[in-house]
């Protein structure tokens, strides 16, 4: 499984600078973020290069941040790509938590980064429904 970094961060000018400068002056790259904020503070959940490195550093810097195992799947860029794997989901009662996704090579393969309350489960269910899991390090060299 893919692991995602989760920052939680007061929402004001300069707090994604100080992030993502740390970031790129250790080299590690930027796979994909999504922010979201409610009331003055945010959570920022960034896909790495080097997820433990990209930790440790940001922990090493006070900021508030986990590590958490996400999947990622790769679906059809295509309407009902999604779909399908909401659908494969939903049938074994496994609901989708927090998603994300980006684009691969347009109308070919994008990905979706879940999170699930039964990642294990989860897992299985995807795989036996045919779809592609990208490994910790298949992500990250996208």
């Amino acid at each position: 499984m893919a692991r995602q970094l989760s920052i939680f961060a007061e929402n004001k000018p300069g707090r994604i600078e100080k992030i993502t400068r740390l970031l790129s002056q250790e080299g590690i790259n930027i796979r994909a973020i999504t922010i979201s904020s409610a009331n003055g503070f945010g959570v920022i959940k960034i896909l790495a290069s080097e997820p433990q490195k990209a930790f440790e550093l940001l922990r090493n810097h006070n900021f508030p941040v986990y590590l958490q195992e996400v999947i990622a799947v790769v679906m059809n860029d295509e309407p009902g790509g999604l779909h399908r794997v909401a659908r494969a989901l939903a049938e074994n009662q496994i609901n989708i938590e927090d998603a994300y996704g980006f684009v691969i090579k347009s109308g070919e393969k994008a990905v979706l980064v879940i999170q699930v309350e039964n990642q294990p489960q989860a897992h299985n269910i995807l795989e036996r429904n045919g779809f592609q899991l990208l490994t910790d390090e298949e992500i990250y060299q996208l």
